[in-house]
């Protein structure tokens, strides 16, 4: 269910559900994209993952305030690392408050990695009595990488930011916001060495960049290899990616049994 069309009195009850928080970003996609794009995709994956699990989880609205410092020069709107991260433990101690006990943090935005993490570190201290509290964080792109890999044309280097996946999906799901005929590969290029930017191959060292500085048009990626037939399959992807991952959830006891 939509946690927004829940009256008070009835929170309380839905205590067994597993309450997932999608989280997006306001911020540029290159010269193609709209700066929603990130909060447009993840309310497309949960839209998907709550129809199809209506009665077991309680779906929040879209938290499209993003941590985006790596965006400045070109443009965003972006909370500071610890507004962040308390921001996200915010959001769930008030679940907790109102009987959650299991939370899953739906990415849509790479740069919201780093503090989720830390906020699920905090949580956990906060919340060590709490034996049966799950606060699980995972992006969608992760979930469903083995069946995005089998979608995607582009090579390695091909999927990062406002690349051909996420341009698929938008050319399926708001096409009138994707200007095909200024999509162009941007990111990262032999100059850089053997680094290859994509979302489905992390690096094996970690180097803060501002974005200008890895690419010209703010692209990581093959934008010009989106389809909207691509577009439909990714989305299904992810959102199956995402149920298989709240059916799992769903049975965990381990930290209770481990005393």
């Amino acid at each position: 269910m939509l946690l927004e069309n829940a009256r008070w009195a009835d929170l309380r009850g839905l205590a067994d559900r597993i309450f997932v928080v999608p989280l997006g970003s306001l911020e540029q996609h290159g010269p193609h994209l709209p700066v929603f794009t990130d909060s447009l995709i993840v309310s497309h994956v949960a839209r998907r993952v709550e129809e199809q699990c209506t009665e077991e989880i309680v779906m929040l609205p879209v938290q499209w305030l993003g941590h985006s410092p790596h965006h400045r020069r070109f443009g965003c709107v972006s909370l500071d690392f610890a507004p962040y991260v308390e921001m996200i433990c915010g959001v769930c101690r008030s679940l907790v408050n109102i009987g959650a006990r299991k939370i899953l943090l739906l990415n849509g935005h790479g740069g919201n990695d780093t503090p989720c993490k830390a906020a699920q570190r905090e949580l956990k201290s906060e919340f060590e009595d709490l034996r049966d509290l799950y606060v699980v964080y995972a992006a969608y792109w992760n979930l469903a990488a083995e069946r995005f890999n089998q979608i995607r044309t582009s090579p390695a280097g091909g999927m990062g930011h406002a690349c051909e996946m996420e341009t698929s999906i938008l050319l399926s799901k708001n096409p009138a916001l994707v200007d095909m005929q200024k999509a162009r590969q941007g990111g990262p290029g032999p100059h850089m060495g053997y680094r290859v930017t994509d979302m489905l191959k992390p690096l094996p060292f970690s180097l803060i960049n501002e974005f200008d500085e890895i690419s010209e048009n703010g692209v990581i990626g093959m934008p010009e290899l989106a389809t909207a037939g691509k577009g439909e399959q990714f989305l299904d992807a992810a959102a199956a990616a995402a149920v298989s991952l709240l059916d799992e959830m769903r049975a965990w006891k381990f930290q209770e049994v481990q005393k």
